[in-house]
């Protein structure tokens, strides 16, 4: 995807997702000849050929030609960056703004490849590259954002009269890409500057460390089972894990894999205490093991780099920084949302623990409720309770079948037509990897393509995420967008379709947001495609909604073996449960962002231990003992392996207030959730502009007035803050 220079830079030096290079000494003038030379020898610096306006060679990648690609990419980008810098003409928006829009084609180019074998394809010898590289990428646009001769002409066209005659969404532009600049370090002195560039050097090496040291842990520890440690277990799972053992030598033995996607069914079913406590100790450890994959010194040494950098800005805290240009402004108003919700969500994790402990003692098991309890007693209490059997509203759950839910809901919303591409027609870097055109329904006009990775597999970095190899832009012509989603949903048996849990249903709607959200775009900038971090997952939460809309359930929800619709009467309960452990989900998911925000607001972070750090901030904050933070700080990568969620983990809750709230609206709506006026709406106004308008002022154009708390207050079952 085309970022413009300032975002790739934040990105490259702030994210363990996208490191890579050392800048070149030489010249533009003796770089080009042997540049273009190279460039036909390397398929990763390559534009895009083929159909639909060109699209990645992944079935041509190879790892050997992934460092002299970065290298070549970044000579060619420092030669574009040079004849910006040196333009003797007066800076104007054009010759400057929208020159730098359009640099880094080459090494965008390269990135897209490098992304794929972080995420979906990692390996020793990556991580080599990835370990060597980074802290020289790093270098790199530091030296391009404290380049003086760039800055200054930035700087004379954000004070100038031109900015007065732009358009609002070029007029953003310009102020995104100066305070870019001014906020990593353009306006320090010298001496400022060198230590600056030193500190980002040294992060890029450490968050890559800490990524790579969680998917070894994730790698390493696999748990083994046999049949007769299976009780409990449905058959879906059980085919699951015999798979998984299989694919790792283990044929006859099942395979607990240390990621959520198997560890969380194994802690729902598993009637084997001592297996879900070994199972739980060894996923919630990953990173904290004592050896040579423990990120605590790591962490230490991140917090207190990171502090020092934005001293030299002139920032109290790290949060201070981070959050100055998001929704939230600073710290203590995203604190006061965490805190408006935190009692209500612990208070019913007590309820909730009471009802699981009652029943355990009435079953006679003579225990406490620990945290490897939790979701099996939560399960059981919810049979109980609801007459609600997760395990049977997973057979309706097909992967397939909720991909064409999810394309069901863009088409009635958004007016795609996704398409199945012949195979073989558009290049796959893996087996699993499938593709879809996806086109305007009114016009047959081509929007993109849309790349599904779903299965988990070793190299591929856990959890679900969005990303697009290329994104919408009208700088040389419109482009249309490359969008993709991954995930690690556990495979099913051969010939069998795969069955996920509900909770794994809605992060599969979340992403494909995420995906509608990018092949919605239709702003003119690069820099206009990217995002302000507690407002972007505000709509992928949204999509999720739609999940439990009667079109979707009635259409798409059918038995994996008979083919029939759910029956109402289970999909009643499913709604009657709607806020059923809400108190789990909500509690793990807010330690973390209050760790996260406490971390990066201490006054002096150097040599703090993590581990006794975390222990005692949650002492303090009344969690729970029988549920653990939904990421410990030790295997954190939201916070720590790059700097995107870095004293921002709070932004999901930021933006489900929006979520909630946005909800309501479609609920009140004539047309329901379906409602094509509020439907032209939010694609108007809270998709199609991406960042090209503020966030806040495009919610009150789609809702008319600003989010309010208590929608999402109602939507958890949790009384409101101001009530009784």
């Amino acid at each position: 995807m085309r970022k413009n220079i300032l975002s790739l830079a934040v990105m490259a030096a702030l994210s363990a997702g996208l490191m890579g290079c050392q800048p070149a000494s030489e010249s533009a003038d003796n770089t080009t000849p042997v540049l273009q030379t190279q460039q036909q020898e390397n398929i990763l610096t390559q534009p895009f050929s083929g159909p639909y306006q060109g699209v990645p060679a992944f079935d041509k990648m190879q790892l050997d030609d992934l460092k002299p690609a970065l290298e070549q990419g970044m000579q060619a980008q420092l030669a574009e960056i040079e004849q910006i810098a040196n333009n003797p003409a007066a800076p104007t928006f054009d010759n400057t703004i929208v020159a730098l829009e359009k640099v880094g084609k080459t090494l965008d180019t390269v990135f897209t490849y490098y992304g794929i074998w972080s995420s979906n394809m990692s390996s020793p010898e990556f991580r080599a590259i990835q370990k060597e590289m980074s802290p020289k990428l790093s270098a790199f646009f530091s030296s391009i954002t404290q380049n003086e001769a760039l800055f200054q002409r930035v700087k004379a066209v954000y004070e100038s009269d031109e900015v007065k005659t732009l358009r609002p969404d070029q007029q953003r532009l310009v102020e995104l890409v100066y305070k870019g600049y001014t906020r990593n370090g353009a306006t320090l002195d010298e001496a400022g500057k060198k230590r600056y560039a030193e500190i980002n050097q040294r992060l890029a090496e450490l968050h890559t460390q800490f990524g790579n040291n969680v998917l070894a842990d994730e790698e390493n520890y696999v748990t083994y089972i046999s049949a007769e440690q299976l009780a409990g277990l449905p058959e879906s799972f059980v085919n699951a894990a015999a798979s998984a053992a299989k694919e790792r030598g283990k044929d006859g033995m099942y395979a607990i894999t240390n990621t959520r996607s198997s560890m969380d069914p194994f802690l729902t079913f598993s009637d084997e205490r001592e297996l879900r406590e070994k199972v739980w100790r060894t996923y919630y450890s990953r990173g904290d093991n004592g050896d040579q994959y423990d990120n605590n010194a790591l962490i230490a040494e991140i917090l207190a780099l990171r502090d020092e950098r934005v001293g030299l800005l002139g920032y109290d805290n790290y949060a201070q920084w981070r959050l100055e240009d998001r929704m939230a402004k600073n710290p203590q108003n995203a604190m006061d949302l965490m805190m408006a919700v935190w009692p209500a969500a612990i208070a019913r994790v007590k309820e909730e623990v009471a009802d699981m402990q009652a029943l355990a003692d009435a079953e006679g098991a003579n225990i406490k409720i620990e945290p490897w309890d939790y979701r099996y007693y939560a399960e059981k209490v919810r049979k109980a309770k609801y007459d609600l059997d997760s395990d049977e509203v997973k057979q309706y759950l097909q992967l397939d079948k909720l991909r064409e839910a999810m394309f069901y809901v863009a088409g009635r919303l958004f007016n795609f037509e996704f398409t199945p591409v012949a195979e073989g027609s558009v290049p796959v870097f893996h087996p699993d990897v499938k593709v879809w055109e996806v086109t305007d329904k009114a016009s047959g006009k081509n929007v993109g393509l849309w790349y599904l990775d779903p299965f988990a597999r070793k190299g591929k970095r856990s959890g679900a995420w969005a990303t697009s190899y290329r994104s919408h832009n009208t700088l040389d012509g419109e482009t249309n967008v490359l969008a993709s989603n991954n995930s690690n949903f556990v495979k099913g048996p051969d010939g069998q379709p795969t069955l996920i849990s509900w909770d794994d249903a809605e992060t599969y709607f979340h992403e494909f947001g995420h995906a509608l959200h990018s092949l919605s775009s239709r702003v003119d900038y690069p820099t206009l495609n990217g995002g302000v971090r507690d407002y972007t997952e505000f709509q992928s939460q949204l999509l999720e909604r739609w999940l439990l809309t009667d079109e979707v359930i009635n259409q798409y929800l059918v038995h994996h073996e008979t083919g029939k619709p759910i029956p109402a009467e289970l999909v009643a309960k499913i709604k009657k449960a709607a806020t059923f452990n809400e108190g789990f989900k909500t509690t793990e998911y807010l330690a973390s962002a209050l760790i996260d925000m406490k971390l990066h607001t201490l006054d002096d972070p150097t040599g703090v231990d993590v581990d006794k750090f975390e222990r005692e901030t949650l002492a303090a904050l009344g969690m729970p003992s029988e549920l653990p933070m939904r990421h410990r700080t030790p295997h954190f990568g939201h916070a720590f392996s790059g700097e995107g969620y870095s004293a921002g983990y709070y932004g999901y809750m930021w933006a489900e207030v929006l979520t909630s709230d946005a909800a309501e609206a479609f609920a009140e709506a004539p047309g329901g959730f379906y409602d094509p006026a509020v439907a032209a709406k939010l694609v108007e106004h809270l998709f199609s502009v991406r960042n090209a308008v503020d966030p806040a002022d495009a919610y009150r154009a789609f809702r008319g007035r600003d989010a309010k708390v208590d929608a999402l207050m109602r939507d958890r079952g949790f009384p409101l803050p101001n009530s009784q």
